[in-house]
Formats: C-alpha cells, sequence, structure tokens
C-alpha cells in the first residue's frame, strides 16, 4: 500500500514568477524510509509541506496528492493530527507549553483521549525516547538535542503512519544529531512508520535510507537507492555531488565498478581491496609558515557567568595570528561560545587578559538574533549609517555582498521569513558590510548545504588573503580539515590541543574526518577526499579547495570619516557673531512694542539665537530608511492620508465648535484618534512590518506624553513634539500623526482636557505628519541641522499656528483676522521657546 502518491504537482508563491515545484510525480510505499535532499531554496520544505494540508503554504498549486489512497484534501483535520506527524527545522518552533509532560501530552488532550490513554501513551513514549530524567522540567531548560527529541516524542504520542521532518538536524550539533537520526531509524525498524526526512547531512542519512530523492529548482533530478544516487548525480554532473557522503565521493572519483559503499566501514573494507594499486605512499604538503604578528592574545583567562557557579574558561591562553583561519572544536558545553564571546567584548573575564588589533564582528549561532530591520536591503543599509560614504558607494557595496552570498532574489523578504541557510548567508553578507578586521564565526556551516558551504569557504580564503583574522567555533569537521590553518581542541575551559588540520586530525577516533576514519589502514595521513584520490593518482570530481573566487575584498572606510564633523573656524567665528547680536537685541532694545514692531523684534531674536546655534553644533547626516521612488500617481494610501489630515480632522473639530458648542470635547477627540487609525493602519498592513513594530510605537506615545508631564514645571521646555516628529520621520507621516494626537489626547488627562483639546492633537498630530512627508522622501538628506530648523519651524509655525488662533475661534463669536495676528502674536514666545525646545531635544534624542 502506498503512503503517498503525488502526481503532477505544481505550485507557484504568491507574486512568483517561477514555480517553485514543477511537474513533481513521486509514490511513497508504507513503511519507506525516504530521504529528500537538496541545495537550499530547491523546494523541499515546499514539497514536505504539501504532504500535510495544514502546513501547506500559500499560493497556486496544480496537480493531486493521495494520502493512503484517499485524495489529501478530503481528510479531515483529526484524521490529518493522527496520521501524519511532521517535525520542523526549528525545535523552538514546535514547543507550545511549558512542561515536558504537558508538551507530550498536548495533542492527546486536544484530540478529546480520555486522562487514562495519555497517561499510558505518554508513559511509552517517555521511555521509548529515554525523557524520564527530563519528564518534569521546563522546555526552556532543554537542550537543542532534547527539544528535537520532546518533537519527535510529542508526534510519535500521536501514533502517526507517516512521519515528516524537515531538516530536524539543522540546529543540532553532530553527536545530537547522529543520535536524533538513529533514533528515527529504530522507530521505522521497530514500528513500520513511514519517514520521509528532508537533510543536508547525508553522511549519516544515507545508511538509513531506502531511496534518495534529489531535487533542483523544484524538479526531481534523482530518485535512487543510496547506491546508485551517486552515480547518477556524476552523471548529471550535479552540485549535490558535493554533499555526497565520503564514500561515495571516492568511489565516484576513482570511477570503479561494483557495488557504491555508502558507510565509513563499507568503504574501508572496499579500500583495502583495492590498496594494491597503490604503488607509493603520497607525501603531503609541509607545515606552513605562519605571521609572526598577532591578532589575538588571550592570557590566562577566567570566566565564570554568575559569581557563585563554576568558572567557564579555565586559565585559556592563546595567540591567532594575523590572516590566520583558526577552526575551534570540541563537545558542548566545553566553553567555545564563550571564548569567542570574551574575545568579542561582549563578556569580561575577571581575570586574565584580551587583546585583539582591529576591528571585531561575531556572527552568532543563531543568525536571527542580528537582523533588526524588516527586509534583508534595509539591514544591509542599516550597517552602513555609521560609514559617511554616498549612497551610491552604499549601493555598490550592498550589491557585491547579496551577490557574493547568493542573496540577491531574497533582498525583499523579511529576514525571519529565509530558511536556516539563507538566514546564515545573510548574516555573513551584514557582517561582511561592517569591513571588519577580524571575524569571529559560531557555527556558520550550521543548516547549510554543501554547495553553499563550498562557497562560503572561497569567500573566508579570500578575506584571509586580504588580512582578516577568521576564528571559527565548528561541529563541521570536514570543513574545518579542508580549509582552517589550524584547529584547536577545546575542552573543560581551555585548549588541550592545537595543530594544522592533518596532524590535527590523523590518528584520533572521534574527532577526525570521515575520510581519515575510511583510509587510516591505507593512507594514515589522509583527511580529505583529495588525500584518498591522490594516493591512486586520481583527480577528485569534486573539488575541495582547488577552485577560487572572485576579488571580494572591500575599500576600507577611513574611520576619521566616520566620526562627528569638528566645528570649523568659520563656524565658531560665525555663531560667536550671531550669539553677540541676539544678546543686543535682546537686552539694548528691551522695549515693550504694542504693535506689529513686538512680533519684528521676537522674531529677529529667536533668529539671531537660532543662526547661532547653528554654526555652534556639528553637523551629522542621519540614516533613515526611505520609502521607494516611484513614477506612479499618488498611493490610495497617500489620497486618504491627505484627506484625513487636511480635510476630516478639521471638519470634526469645527463640528464640535459650531455643532455641538464645545460641550462634546471627549467625544471628538475620541473621534480624531479614530479617524487617525484608519490611514495608520493602511500604512502598517502595505509594508507587511514586523509586530514588534507596534511595541515601538507605542512607547513612543508613552515617551512623548511622560515627557511633557514630567517637565511640566518647565513651561514649553518639553520634549513632545520632538518624539513625534522622530515618529514621523522613522515609520512615515502616518504613524507620526497617530502619535502626535494619542500624545494631545493622554497628556491632557494630566494637564487638564478642554475643547482645546482637539486643537492641539490636531497641532501636534499635523507635525509628524508633515515630519514623515519631508523626511521619508529618499531625495532628502536627513540632516541633524535640517531636522533641528525643522522642529523649530513646526513649533513656530505648524503648532503655534493652529493652537494660538484656536483661542480665537473658540472664545470669539465673529473671529477676525486682527484677533488671530493679535493671538498669534501674544503666544509667539512662549512658541519660541518650544520651538529651540523640539530643536535641542531632536539634536540629542534623534539618532536611531
Amino acid at each position: 500500500m502506498e503512503s503517498f502518491k503525488i502526481e503532477n504537482l505544481t505550485f507557484t508563491y504568491p507574486e512568483q514568477t517561477s514555480p517553485a515545484l514543477c511537474n513533481i510525480s513521486l509514490t511513497v510505499k508504507k513503511g519507506e524510509f525516504l530521504t529528500v535532499c537538496g541545495k537550499s531554496g530547491c523546494g523541499k520544505s515546499t514539497l514536505l509541506r504539501h504532504l500535510k494540508p495544514s502546513l501547506k503554504p500559500n499560493g497556486t498549486c496544480s496537480g493531486n496528492i493521495y494520502f493512503e489512497n484517499i485524495k489529501i484534501g478530503s481528510i479531515g483535520a483529526k484524521e490529518e493530527s493522527q496520521k501524519i506527524g511532521f517535525v520542523l527545522q526549528n525545535p523552538d518552533n514546535q514547543i507550545v507549553t511549558d512542561k515536558v509532560w504537558h508538551e507530550l501530552a498536548f495533542g492527546l488532550e486536544n484530540l478529546g483521549f480520555s486522562n487514562t490513554e495519555i497517561r499510558s501513551r505518554v508513559a511509552e513514549m517517555a521511555s521509548f525516547f529515554g525523557i524520564q530524567e527530563w519528564f518534569h522540567k521546563n522546555t526552556a531548560e532543554l537542550s537543542g538535542g532534547q527539544k528535537q527529541l520532546l518533537n519527535l516524542a510529542s508526534v510519535m504520542v500521536m501514533h502517526p503512519s507517516v512521519l515528516i521532518l524537515d531538516e530536524p538536524t539543522s540546529q543540532l550539533d553532530p553527536i545530537c544529531a547522529k543520535e536524533f537520526l538513529e533514533t528515527l531509524s529504530k522507530l521505522n525498524k521497530e514500528t513500520g512508520i513511514t519517514v520521509i526526512l528532508s537533510e543536508h547531512r547525508l553522511e549519516d542519512a544515507f545508511p538509513l535510507s531506502d531511496r534518495i530523492i534529489v531535487i533542483d529548482n523544484g524538479k526531481i533530478i534523482s530518485d535512487e537507492t543510496p547506491q546508485n544516487t551517486g552515480k547518477n548525480l556524476a552523471e548529471l554532473k550535479s552540485d549535490m555531488q558535493k554533499a555526497l557522503p565520503t564514500p561515495v565521493k571516492v568511489f565516484n572519483s576513482l570511477k570503479r565498478d561494483g557495488i557504491c559503499p555508502i558507510t565509513v566501514r563499507d568503504g574501508r573494507i572496499w579500500l583495502e581491496s583495492i590498496s594494491g594499486e597503490i604503488k607509493e605512499k603520497p607525501i603531503f604538503a609541509d607545515k606552513k609558515e605562519r605571521n609572526k604578528e598577532p591578532s589575538i592574545t588571550l592570557k590566562n583567562v577566567w570566566f565564570r557567568y554568575e559569581k557563585n557557579e563554576d568558572d567557564i574558561l579555565k586559565n585559556l591562553s592563546l595567540t591567532i595570528s594575523k590572516g590566520e583561519f583558526y577552526a575551534i572544536l570540541g563537545g558542548n558545553g566545553t566553553g567555545k561560545t564563550t571564548a569567542l564571546s570574551v574575545i568579542c567584548s561582549l563578556l569580561k573575564p575577571y581575570r586574565g587578559s584580551v587583546n585583539t588589533k582591529g576591528k571585531t564582528v561575531m556572527l552568532p549561532q543563531n543568525p536571527k538574533t542580528i537582523f533588526v530591520k524588516n527586509s534583508l536591503i534595509n539591514d544591509f543599509y542599516d550597517v552602513l549609517s555609521e560609514q559617511n560614504i554616498s549612497e551610491i558607494e552604499k549601493k555598490s557595496m550592498i550589491e557585491k555582498v547579496t551577490a557574493l552570498c547568493d542573496l540577491n532574489s531574497l533582498t525583499d523578504k523579511h529576514p525571519y521569513d529565509l530558511s536556516g541557510g539563507e538566514q546564515q548567508r545573510a548574516a555573513l553578507a551584514k557582517m561582511l558590510l561592517t569591513n571588519p578586521d577580524i571575524i569571529l564565526l559560531d557555527e556558520p556551516t550550521k543548516g547549510v548545504d554543501a554547495h553553499f558551504k563550498e562557497k562560503l569557504a572561497k569567500i573566508l580564503l579570500n578575506l584571509k588573503k586580504t588580512g582578516i583574522t577568521i576564528v571559527m567555533v565548528s561541529h563541521d569537521i570536514e570543513f574545518c580539515a579542508l580549509y582552517a590553518d589550524r584547529c584547536a581542541m577545546f575542552f573543560d575551559g581551555n585548549i588541550t590541543s592545537e595543530d594544522e588540520p592533518r596532524s590535527f586530525f590523523s590518528g584520533k577516533s572521534f574527532y577526525t574526518t570521515a575520510a581519515n576514519r575510511m583510509s587510516r589502514t591505507v593512507i594514515p595521513d589522509a583527511i580529505i577526499v583529495n588525500d584518498i584520490t591522490a594516493a591512486f593518482g586520481e583527480e577528485t570530481n569534486v573539488k575541495d579547495n582547488k577552485s577560487e573566487f572572485k576579488d571580494i575584498s572591500f575599500n576600507k572606510v577611513n574611520t576619521a570619516q566616520t566620526k562627528r564633523k569638528t566645528l570649523s573656524k568659520k563656524n565658531i567665528v560665525l555663531g560667536t557673531i550671531f550669539l553677540i547680536a541676539f544678546f543686543t537685541v535682546y537686552f539694548l532694545f528691551d522695549k515693550k512694542f504694542t504693535d506689529y514692531r513686538n512680533i519684528i523684534y521676537q522674531l529677529s531674536s529667536i533668529v539671531l539665537l537660532f543662526l547661532s546655534l547653528i554654526n555652534f553644533i556639528p553637523k551629522k547626516n542621519l540614516e533613515i530608511e526611505k520609502m521607494p521612488l516611484k513614477k506612479s500617481r499618488l498611493s490610495k494610501r497617500i489620497i486618504i492620508s491627505l484627506v484625513v489630515t487636511i480635510f476630516l480632522v478639521p471638519a470634526t473639530i469645527f463640528f464640535g465648535m459650531y455643532a455641538l458648542d464645545d460641550k462634546k470635547y471627549y467625544i471628538i477627540s475620541l473621534l480624531i484618534i479614530v479617524e487617525t487609525m484608519l490611514p495608520f493602519a493602511l500604512a502598517f498592513e502595505s509594508r507587511k512590518p514586523q509586530a514588534k513594530e507596534l511595541v515601538i510605537i507605542s512607547v513612543m506615545c508613552a515617551i512623548a506624553i511622560a515627557g511633557r508631564a514630567l517637565l511640566s514645571s518647565f513651561p514649553q521646555f518639553k520634549p513632545a513634539l520632538a518624539i513625534v516628529i522622530i515618529s514621523g520621520l522613522c515609520f512615515g507621516g502616518e504613524t507620526g500623526f497617530l502619535v502626535g494626537t494619542i500624545t494631545g489626547f493622554v497628556s491632557n488627562f494630566f494637564f487638564g482636557q478642554g475643547p482645546w483639546t482637539p486643537w492641539q492633537m490636531f497641532a501636534y498630530g499635523t507635525s509628524g505628519f508633515i515630519s514623515g512627508v519631508i523626511f521619508k522622501n529618499p531625495r532628502i538628506t536627513v540632516n541633524k541641522i535640517y531636522l533641528c530648523i525643522y522642529g523649530f519651524i513646526a513649533a513656530v509655525v505648524i503648532y503655534g499656528g493652529i493652537v494660538n488662533p484656536s483661542s480665537v475661534l473658540m472664545w470669539y463669536d465673529t473671529p477676525t483676522l486682527e484677533l488671530i495676528l493679535s493671538s498669534y502674536g501674544a503666544g509667539f514666545m512662549f512658541d519660541a521657546i518650544h520651538g529651540v525646545a523640539t530643536a535641542f531635544f531632536l539634536y540629542f534624542i534623534a539618532e536611531p
């Protein structure tokens, strides 16, 4: 009987022209162990998600899928939950409860099983998977391997007939990954469950599989037994040859007849059988001479996370040379990642010294932690925001690094929507844009396919040639053996041994390469595939480290350019002249004019003071995410925003004044907020931002309100308007308007509500809206001085121009132009102080 039958399945994601899956036809027999492999983004995950209806991605689909001879769309939700188990790539994404035993029982409880049945099944699975020791633990306390094992047990407790796993070992170290795959094999053999596994680690998956499915660009290019897959891929000259297990690569390279070995044991037996063809033992290259100039030096470093806890680093000393590729290996929990954090100054040792020469950057194990924007392209521009280079140079650098890391088609995507391998590539690209002198990599090959591993190696080797020092913590022994200059074993908080790869890996039983384990009885010093094939006088088809990559070095940005510009003599002289002129006008001509001259006198004083400040304040550009340039007409969103800002809100205020006689100002204020929410919601949804952006916007409102309330003893000297302007500057005009209206409404709970509240809300909101319209324009450079000037104008012209005349409109039955100008003039000095305060706060708090 067939578990799955797929007929001519074609699937295309929304807004994409090329299909992710193209005419896939496949049959999976009951009890079969099937491994699906291919490069990152080839369609593996998309295919697997089509096999579980609740996880099917959104898009255009054609073709048929049958589950146990029933069309998969006809299966009910309960039957699907019970019969089709699915384990995700990241274990944290699947755990939904706080306790281990809760997680095991969760699915059964939702399906309405009795307590007796739940206890029986949970106990059975906990015993089978060895979960008894951590049965009552919090799920947050588990290691990555334990979490993934818990996910598997939580699925198996439902007694499914099919188990689908999407790269379940991508977040696990090699030992945990091997144990996890062996557990899958045990389940398959002892329960007869069908296993469909998507995997990059083929060294361990090949021997367990009945068939290997290879996908490339959404198409199945090979459907064979493990023994025939290597031969098939060699005939197709596929890049997937690089991902094959070492015995298969050696067999293909030596071009021998017979059955292809797929395990180290079979590979060793086969090598011994043909060892007579080795005429003389190969002579491998001598040790390379290292650069004597140190780049990183650690001397007697001790570190612990808490005062009363055990030491993690214990008397650690090491020296790494400039331009060296240094690889650190070792088991989980030995202190490798902590050592990187100490080198990068993220952690400070309580004893010992750490010296690094040059800019140091670190790529963490979880690349998600370094992404801060809602698209890759915005993340890349964010990295370059502190570098004083032109937009053209920034664009050129980004184009170069995206091409290098194969990210051209992904730059508009949200970083969290990428696969694990794509996130690693994107994180590396972001690091390269910083022009580092030292790069620290924590498990950079985790979740990455073999094709990109080779590309990553070429990137690192080229960086090394430019003098960049690379330190990598890794469980990927094969990668370290191929490309590192020196390898070190980390154990119990210290380095126990270090040497060049050949000397380091030769003779070890576990921390060595598959090539060494396979060939040690025949070629003791061989550690890579090339070593074995060279002994037989052959060149490997899979070029491990022969090929070169085009130059990828970036021009170093002069660090002096990135610093704040200093004041010139001209600025100091002009600033002093304007300051003297201000005091002269303010004190010598201190007359109480009663006509228009009062406004001229006040205005001239403020202008002179402002000109003085402009010269005394160093200039600096701010890097803000811009809206893309469009040649089309105004969008519906912009039109709605303008209508609300210019017409609807003022109309609502006048309705409250004349129709409700200013007695329902609470209702009017709430109506303004509701009206403001419409363009904000449209803008927010159209940008598809991270949900946490809402939290930031809420905090902006809270800071503006708190700032206005806390500085109430300083008349007009408040940061509220500056915060509103920054909100528009960073998130767009609609957000600026919303933050302004909320600030005006809520802060008046402290200052006093009244018919003036809607006017203040409108004044704040308009200032924020115009800020977004002006500074989000890609043609305008956001300079601090320009921003401060706008802040001053917003306070004097926009806020003062709305709030001051509102008193005439509210209290006089027949308002005149003379009354309106008089009210504006009477409040001008207060508005000027407000403007200076706004400019002051903008200068000191406007940097992203």
